[in-house]
């Protein structure tokens, strides 16, 4: 039987291209960077099957000149670089991979919390230096973290599991959605509340929604203003969801005490003056960065992606219409 062309947008783990190995003729971009928009309008042109990344858009464009494509496979829990109404139109299934990176995200939203709380980055800079000349009592005061309150912004999987975490640290917790999470409330005790009061009450918020138009910016100067001075912002969702030029002049006017962001508006790029800043902490997209994270991301965009060759409804269908 003759193999499947399939492209690949950039190296996964080794798991995800050895199940598509035995069925598929695979082309892998041979560059440890993102496919310029060149490159992978020539590469998918031929290709009955593409996996893909958050930092390839799959729209119109594309989809007219990949015209065999049977489906692609995002590696990425987020879809917001995919049209999905005009796959849908076309009757192309795409998929993400939900799921195997939950944990990891929450662990690494506590991670930023901690961090920036607890002035790590700033202290290890000092310590690093060669300067520091002793302990003193008013050195790297930061924000407590037992019996806090916490206020997730998206009570879906990651907010969840965020939230779970925070029962160690005897925190009260708040939550706002676009729906009630029973299962939150009776596991944490957490309260459903409307977004302006979350922040006003809320010692750390940590944001887990998607990037949707009515999210998009939701975090803007006027939101800030309404955070405690005390407050820290914790981002491990999506960039656009913080007007990231507002939150560098928010940090700097002091309207809040910190933030920890792991994803940015214009990635790879940052607003200009955020690295400058003492009381951000900023990680380069590494949420999911955890060895059983990625091998499960491989995996599952693999499996999906060969469904979707076979003909078959992919597991993680994000446009299932399109089997009707």
């Amino acid at each position: 039987m003759a193999k499947w062309n399939v492209l690949v947008t950039r190296r996964i783990p080794e798991e995800g291209l050895e199940l598509l190995a035995p069925h598929c003729a695979l082309e892998l971009n041979p560059q440890d960077r993102p496919m310029t928009r060149a490159e992978l309008l020539a590469s998918a042109a031929d290709k009955d099957g593409v996996l893909c990344l958050l930092t390839d858009r799959i729209d119109a464009e594309l989809l007219d000149t990949a015209t065999k494509v049977k489906g692609f496979a995002n590696y990425a829990v987020g879809f917001d670089n995919m049209d999905v109404p005009e796959a849908t139109r076309r009757r192309i299934p795409l998929s993400n991979t939900p799921d195997v990176l939950t944990d990891a995200t929450a662990d690494m939203a506590w991670a930023l919390l901690f961090a920036v709380a607890r002035r790590v980055v700033e202290s290890d800079a000092v310590m690093r230096s060669g300067t520091w000349q002793g302990w003193g009592p008013l050195q790297f005061i930061g924000g407590d973290i037992t019996g806090a309150t916490l206020g997730i912004v998206g009570a879906g999987r990651i907010g969840t599991a965020m939230a779970a975490r925070s029962k160690g640290f005897g925190m009260r917790v708040l939550y706002t959605d676009a729906r009630r999470n029973d299962a939150l409330e009776h596991d944490t005790g957490a309260r459903f509340v409307d977004f302006d009061e979350l922040l006003r009450l809320s010692d750390y918020v940590s944001v887990h929604v998607p990037l949707l138009p009515e999210t998009r910016h939701l975090f803007s100067y006027e939101a800030f203003g309404k955070m405690k001075k005390s407050a820290y912002l914790i981002n491990t969702s999506r960039g656009p969801v913080l007007d990231e030029a507002a939150l560098v002049v928010a940090l700097k006017d002091g309207l809040l005490a910190g933030a920890g962001l792991d994803v940015y508006e214009r990635e790879p790029a940052i607003a200009e003056g955020l690295a400058a800043l003492p009381n951000a902490v900023l990680t380069p997209h590494t949420a999911s960065a955890t060895f059983a994270s990625r091998r499960g991301m491989a995996l599952k965009a693999a499996t999906n992606l060969l469904a979707m060759l076979r003909g078959e409804r992919a597991p993680d269908c994000l446009n299932p219409e399109v089997y009707g």
